[in-house]
C-alpha cells in the first residue's frame, strides 16, 4: 500500500470482549504504524484503544443506521457506502453466522473484507481473533493484550489517588463481574482487603458499571473504604495504572488491570480460563475447585497477593 492505508474494525461485546481484541488492533498498527484506523463498536470502551494510539477515531454500533449492516439486501444511502468503499480493509469480529454483514459491505463497495468470529470455541480469546490476520502475512510474536496509557492520563489517575490520601503500596479490588454467578463471596474480598491493610497496604475499592448493588454494600461499610465508582472506563484505567496490585473474579476490569501491566489476580468459577482468563506477564489466575468459588480460601489469596 503506497497510500495512506485505511483499515475499518467492527467490534461489539464488553469490555473484556474488546480488550482481548487489543493484539488484533496492535498487529494492524505494527504493520501499518502511518495508517488510518477506525473501529465501529462502543465508544465508552473503544476509547480505551483511542487513548493508546491503537486507533485513530471511534464511531457507535447503536447508531440507527449501523441496522443496515445486519438487513437482508441492505440499502446504504450513498454517503454510507462511500464511507465503507473508501477502506482497503475491514476486520469484522460482528456476530455473522450467515455472512450478512460481510456481504452486505461487498455489495456496498468494500474492497475487502476479513471476518473473526466473536464466538471462540477454543483459547485464549485473544490469539483466535488474531486468526483473520494470518491471511495478511501477519504473525504477531504475543497474543497478550497490553494497554499503555499516555502519560497525561496516567497523571490524572496518580492526582486522583492523591486526592484521597492513596499512594505507596495500594491494591485496588474489584468485587463485581457482569453475572453474580462469576462473583467470589463479597465478604472474603474484605477479609482480603483487611488482612493487606494489616500488613501495610493501601486498599481501593473498584465498583464498574453493572455492580449497583455492590458499591451500595461497599458505601454502607462502617469505615467505608476508599471507592472508586460512577467513573468512565479510561478513568478507571488512568486510575488503575497507577496501582501496585488488583484482585478481581472473571470481569472486563480485571482484564483492564491485567493489560495495564498491573501484578493481578483473578478468581474463576465457573468460567472457562483458558479461553477467557486474563493472560498478562503478571497475572495469577486462581482456578476454584470443581468450578465453585467459594472452595477459594482468602488466606490462599493473600498469599498470593503477597508473592
Amino acid at each position: 500500500m503506497t497510500h495512506k492505508a485505511r483499515f475499518l474494525v467492527l467490534r461489539g461485546g464488553a469490555i473484556g470482549d474488546f480488550i482481548v481484541t487489543l493484539p488484533a488492533l496492535a498487529a494492524l498498527r505494527e504493520r501499518w504504524p502511518g495508517a488510518y484506523i477506525e473501529l465501529i463498536g462502543y465508544p465508552h470502551i473503544a476509547n480505551l484503544a483511542l487513548a493508546a494510539g491503537l486507533i485513530d477515531h471511534v464511531d457507535s454500533l447503536d447508531r440507527a443506521e449501523m441496522a443496515r449492516f445486519f438487513s437482508v439486501c441492505a440499502a446504504f444511502t450513498e454517503t454510507q457506502a462511500a464511507h465503507i468503499a473508501s477502506f482497503d480493509l475491514i476486520l469484522s469480529y460482528l456476530h455473522d453466522p450467515q455472512g450478512v454483514v460481510k456481504d452486505n459491505l461487498l455489495l456496498a463497495g468494500a474492497r475487502q473484507v476479513l471476518y473473526g468470529s466473536p464466538i471462540v470455541q477454543a483459547g485464549p480469546a485473544s490469539r483466535h481473533l488474531l486468526k483473520p490476520l494470518e491471511s495478511l502475512a501477519i504473525y504477531p510474536e504475543s497474543d497478550v493484550p497490553h494497554l499503555l496509557l499516555p502519560a497525561d492520563l496516567k497523571e490524572k489517575g496518580r492526582q486522583w489517588l492523591a486526592e484521597r490520601g492513596l499512594s505507596g503500596d495500594v491494591a485496588a479490588i474489584h468485587p463485581g463481574s457482569g453475572s453474580p454467578k462469576k462473583n467470589w463471596p463479597l465478604d472474603r474480598f474484605v477479609d482480603v482487603a483487611r488482612q493487606l491493610e494489616a500488613a501495610g497496604r493501601s486498599i481501593l475499592f473498584v465498583a464498574g458499571e453493572a455492580d449497583s448493588a455492590l458499591r451500595t454494600a461497599l458505601e454502607a461499610m462502617k469505615p467505608a473504604p476508599a471507592l472508586l465508582a460512577e467513573a468512565t472506563l479510561l478513568e478507571t484505567a488512568s486510575v488503575l495504572a497507577n496501582v501496585q496490585g488488583y484482585l478481581g473474579n472473571d470481569s472486563g476490569i480485571t482484564h483492564l488491570a491485567s493489560a495495564l501491566g498491573l501484578p493481578t489476580v483473578a478468581l474463576f468459577g465457573p468460567s472457562n480460563s483458558s479461553i477467557w482468563g486474563p493472560r498478562g506477564d503478571k497475572t495469577v489466575i486462581v482456578a476454584a475447585r470443581e468450578g465453585v468459588l467459594q472452595n477459594i480460601m482468602a488466606n490462599e489469596v493473600v498469599n498470593i497477593l503477597n508473592c
